[in-house]
Order: structure tokens, then C-alpha cells, then sequence
């Protein structure tokens, strides 16, 4: 029979006195964790029962379990292992997991991170009946509908802190609330309690009951995901947030999440440099709202097969983990298929994560530039006494200079060298300035981290022209759906690239889905002659997130030279829309 928790956990802490001296031992290892940084492995996108159909089983989440062991093996340092969404039987109340994938529960998995060293961690759906039934218990918080639970009347809360007790008691140390629905009111107090009160209550019950569950166990690690604040849809979406990040929940919270990866709205030829710029940008938004760097999770690694993350499996994904590091975020994610890591690639990521490891502890993180969903140069620095790092990103359509930050105390000129960067265009450091190719990253090391023994190499699967300039192109608007079409005289050398921007009637971007993928809904056709001349895409997606633009290029070797191209760009999208198309010759 499966193992489950058993109800009245929370009874046991009350008056042991074992339990006080676990408790300090417990604060200790705690603040050991929170001087950071944190590496927490997430077995989401190695499954997704979501936006795909692989499901989570215990064959899957033993295997991720002996991944991360072969990449501890090869100096890559993990923390948490954190059980993600749909562990819990939907009739169990969170005490029992599913028999169908778990037929004992939980056991083998705990008894082997317990064996290595690392501790579990476990999702929950705050308020939301997500793909489960109420517990009896539970009946006096729903809500009218039957899928929300209000957390200030009923049930539902002293047992679902009962529930994070009996875990707590069973060795889980990390605890993900998603989903939160602070709106939910209690079915009958609709006409008695307001909607605005009723947020507030919820928020006050659910925060004290957290605070306590902290005060018991300071060893907990609590974060916070899907309705806690932020808008996360676009980065075109008007700040601030209409949904504001309230800076308290960070009395309970040791991290408030940003926003899954998905492309953000700053075309870009490399489809993986788009989403880095949407975790980036909302990075960015979140401290704007007020909320530490070092208390922002921006969930923004995820390598895998499947559809929440768009079937990247490791595309890109050196730049991604430098990204997460940059950001400095004292809690890093690592969501997804470990096996795709292979023993060259997790040595050069356990080489980045310890190039990073002192500066993330006692280093300041900072960022720089601007709003990278502005399609404004920026970047994040990481500083110490001895130097720092620099993570450098030009999201714009043309080779740009971007100054890096000032250090107090250094010296005017200190040794500064380029540690990594994509392929294709050389950037160059010219004081304290580095000039970047169209789309381009880069890391800098400065002072005593300007050390050839910390070279990173070059990413070979995010190519940056070399040269690249605006070419002209005589177009039109056509009727809906959405047609623009035109002629471009071709260049006598380089490529042509082709940069779409989808936009509402008030100019903002407008994304769209579509489920045959974005290639069949924004299309890019080029013909020379009468024939189709091939145009290369990265954006040709199904995409649970939408998009808003497409960029596609076509090859000089495939055009005839001194002929016209007729040019013709299309959005399936019924609203009202235009279309922006921006022409560039470039030059690899």
C-alpha cells in the first residue's frame, strides 16, 4: 500500500524537546542555503501533462534522479530535487500519490535523495482544484464553481497546512505553491463578502499560516509561482503590472517566480535568444516592482522534449545557463531532461556554475542597460572586490556598443576579456564598452576573472551576422487577412533577412496561436521568377505562449543575381491588426 501522510502531523512539533534542537540545527542549514546560491532541480518538462501528454511516473523521476547524480558525479552542484506538478492521487488530498504511476507511493525516491544528499521539495496547487476532487474536509472553502477554495472560511487550510506538516515529517524541505486564486469566495458568501475583501482575507490567512508553518521550521524552503502578482502574457503588457507584485509576500517567500519561458516579443532570427529575452525582461519588471534580485526566481532554464518548452531539448542552452546565473537569483532552477546533458556538456556546466558560485554568495548582482523588451541594449553584473562578470545582450537589429557598468574602487583600466559569446560576429572591448553583433550575447570577465582559465568558449547554435544593414523594399498593405507584399531588388552580396512584427490597433504587439504551428499562421513567401525561393525559420513552433512576429532569411546563394524578389507576408489572426516588415541585407 502506498505511503501516505496522516492527519494531525502539525500535533507532533508542539511540545518535543528533540524537536527544539532539531529546529536550530535546522535554522543553521537553512541560512548555510539562503547565503546561496541555491541549485534546484525540477522534474517538470521532463514530463508535461499540460501543452503535451508524457506523464509522470516513478520510472521517469528515478531516472532524472540518476541524471542528476552522473552530473554531481562530474562536479555540477544540485541542492533540491523538486517533485512537480500531478505527483498527488486526484481523490488523496495531497496525502497519497497516484497509484497508476506510484503503486508505492513515494518511498524509493525519498530513500535515495535521502541516501545522496539531497533534499526533496514538492508542488502544490495553492487554492485550485488542479486535476483532483475536493476532500471532504475540504467542502466548506469551495467555491460556487467547484474549482477554487477559499483560504479565509472552512476547511480547506488547516488541512492543507496539515498536508505541508505530514510532508515536512516525511523529509520534503522545498514546497512550490502554484496557481493561487486569492478571488476565491466561499459558495454562499457571495452577497456577504465582497470580492475586495474577500482577496483580502484570503491573502492575511494564507500569509499567517505560512508565517507560522516558517516560525516551526525555518529550514523550509518556500516558493512562490503562479498568482502571487505580475502579468505574464507579454512583454508588451503595460507596466506597471495591472496584476501589482506585492512586496510582502516576501516575509514568507524565500522566492517569487517571474514568468515561464516562452519567446518574448522582440523578434529575433534565433528563436532561443527571443525567450531568453522574455525571462530577462520580466526579470527586469519584477525589480522594478520593487522585489531583490536575489529574491526573484526566473525559472528561465528548461532543456527537454516536450511542449512546454517547445521541444528545445539542449538548443542554446549554454547562453540559457549563463542567463539564469547572470540574473542573480539566489535560487537556480534547472527544469527537464538530464539526459541530454552529456559528460562534455555537464563539464562545462559545472566549470560555469563555479565561475559564478563566490559572486552569487557574497557578491553584488546588479543589472544594466535597458528594458530588454524594449529591444534596448542591457545586461547584468555580477561584482566582488576582486572584479566580476559582466552578462552582455544586444537584442536589437544592428551591431551596437553597450557600456558596461563602473565598478567603485577599480582601477580606471582593469583587465576585462570575453569569456564567452554566440558565434559569428567578434564582439570587441573598447574601454569600458563592448560592441555586440544583431541578437548577440556575451560574457566579460573583469579584473581577476579576466583569466583565459575561465574562457567558455563559443556557442556554435546561435550564429550573429557579421555585418548587417537596413535594405530597401517597396510595400504594401492588403486586405484581411493580414497581407503585406511588395519588391526587394536583391543585394549583390549577403543574405536577406526578413523581420515581422504583429501589432494591434493601439500598436502594441498582438500574439497569436495556433495549434499547427506559427509557421502555417505568420508565413514569410519569397518568389524570384515565379519560383518559391526557401526561406529559413526558427519560429516554426507550436506554441502554448503565442508569438507576435516571425523572422526568416533567405540565402544569397539561392537568389539569381539582379532579378526582383516578390515578397508576400501573412497572419491568419482575425483581429485587427498591422503588420511591420523590416528588410536587412547581412553577412555571415
Amino acid at each position: 500500500m502506498p505511503r501516505a501522510c496522516s492527519r494531525n502531523g502539525v500535533i507532533a512539533w508542539l511540545f518535543a524537546g528533540a524537536m527544539l534542537a532539531a529546529l536550530a540545527v535546522g535554522a543553521a542549514q537553512a541560512e548555510a542555503l539562503r547565503n546561496g546560491p541555491i541549485w534546484v532541480y525540477n522534474n517538470w518538462s521532463a514530463y508535461d501533462e499540460l501543452s503535451d501528454s508524457v506523464p509522470l511516473t516513478e520510472a521517469l523521476a528515478m531516472r532524472e534522479l540518476d541524471e542528476l547524480l552522473r552530473l554531481r558525479r562530474a562536479g555540477v552542484h544540485f541542492d533540491y530535487y523538486v517533485m512537480d506538478a500531478f505527483w498527488y492521487a486526484p481523490d488523496g488530498g495531497y496525502r497519497t500519490w497516484r497509484a497508476d504511476a506510484w503503486p508505492n507511493g513515494p518511498d524509493r525516491w525519498l530513500a535515495k535523495l535521502k541516501a545522496n544528499g539531497i533534499l526533496p521539495g514538492l508542488w502544490f496547487s495553492t487554492n485550485t482544484l488542479t486535476h483532483m476532487q475536493p476532500a471532504p474536509q475540504w467542502r466548506g472553502s469551495l467555491d460556487a464553481s467547484g474549482t477554487q477554495l477559499a483560504l479565509y472560511t472552512g476547511g480547506f487550510l488547516a488541512d492543507f497546512m496539515d498536508v505541508l506538516q505530514c510532508w515536512y515529517d516525511r523529509g520534503v524541505r522545498l514546497f512550490k505553491f502554484d496557481f493561487a486564486e486569492f478571488g476565491a469566495i466561499a459558495a454562499g458568501d457571495e452577497r456577504r463578502v465582497p470580492p475586495t475583501e474577500a482577496r483580502s482575507r484570503n491573502i492575511a490567512a494564507f500569509r499567517a499560516a505560512l508565517a507560522a508553518f516558517r516560525t516551526r521550521h525555518p529550514d523550509a524552503l518556500l516558493v512562490a509561482f503562479n498568482g502571487f502578482g505580475g502579468d505574464f502574457g507579454s512583454t508588451g503588457s503595460r507596466f506597471p503590472f495591472d496584476e501589482p507584485v506585492d512586496v510582502h509576500w516576501l516575509d514568507v517567500f524565500d522566492a517569487l517566480f517571474s514568468g515561464d519561458p516562452r519567446p518574448s516579443d522582440v523578434p529575433e532570427m534565433s528563436f532561443w535568444r527571443s525567450v531568453d529575452l522574455y525571462s530577462d525582461h520580466m526579470v527586469r519588471r519584477f525589480e522594478q516592482s520593487g522585489i531583490p534580485l536575489s529574491r526573484i526566481d526566473s525559472t528561465g532554464f528548461m532543456i527537454g522534449s516536450t511542449g512546454t518548452n517547445y521541444a528545445r531539448k539542449t538548443a542554446a542552452w549554454q547562453g540559457m545557463l549563463l542567463s539564469l546565473m547572470a540574473r542573480g537569483g539566489r535560487i537556480n532552477t534547472v527544469h527537464g531532461n538530464l539526459e541530454f546533458l552529456g559528460d562534455a556538456e555537464a563539464r562545462w556546466f559545472a566549470k560555469a556554475q563555479a565561475l559564478y558560485a563566490s559572486l552569487q554568495r557574497t557578491g553584488t548582482m546588479s543589472s544594466f542597460g535597458g528594458i530588454p523588451g524594449d529591444a534596448e541594449p542591457y545586461g547584468f553584473a555580477a561584482t566582488d572586490d576582486e572584479g566580476g562578470l559582466d552578462l552582455v545582450l544586444n537584442p536589437t537589429q544592428s551591431v551596437r556598443s553597450v557600456n558596461l557598468p563602473t565598478r567603485p574602487g577599480a582601477t580606471a583600466h582593469p583587465a576585462e576579456r570575453i569569456l564567452f559569446r554566440d558565434a559569428g560576429f567578434e564582439p570587441s572591448l573598447a574601454g569600458d564598452a563592448i560592441r555586440l553583433g544583431p541578437g548577440q550575447l556575451a560574457l566579460v570577465g573583469i579584473g581577476h576573472y579576466a583569466s583565459a582559465a575561465n574562457d567558455l568558449g563559443v556557442a556554435a547554435d546561435v550564429r550573429i551576422p557579421r555585418r548587417i544593414e537596413p535594405w530597401e523594399a517597396v510595400l504594401g498593405a492588403g486586405a484581411p487577412p493580414a497581407i503585406v507584399s511588395g519588391t526587394i531588388v536583391p543585394p549583390e552580396n549577403g543574405d536577406l533577412r526578413i523581420v515581422v512584427q504583429q501589432r494591434d490597433t493601439k500598436g502594441l504587439p498582438l500574439r497569436s496561436v495556433s495549434e499547427n504551428g506559427m509557421g502555417e499562421f505568420l508565413t514569410i513567401t519569397a518568389t524570384q521568377d515565379g519560383a518559391l525561393l526557401p526561406v529559413e525559420v526558427e519560429y516554426d513552433k507550436v506554441l502554448w505562449s503565442g508569438l507576435s512576429w516571425a523572422v526568416g532569411e533567405i540565402r544569397h546563394d539561392r537568389i539569381a543575381p539582379g532579378r526582383p524578389i516578390h515578397l508576400r507576408v501573412t497572419s491568419a489572426e482575425t483581429d485587427p491588426l498591422r503588420l511591420d516588415v523590416r528588410i536587412y541585407r547581412v553577412e555571415y
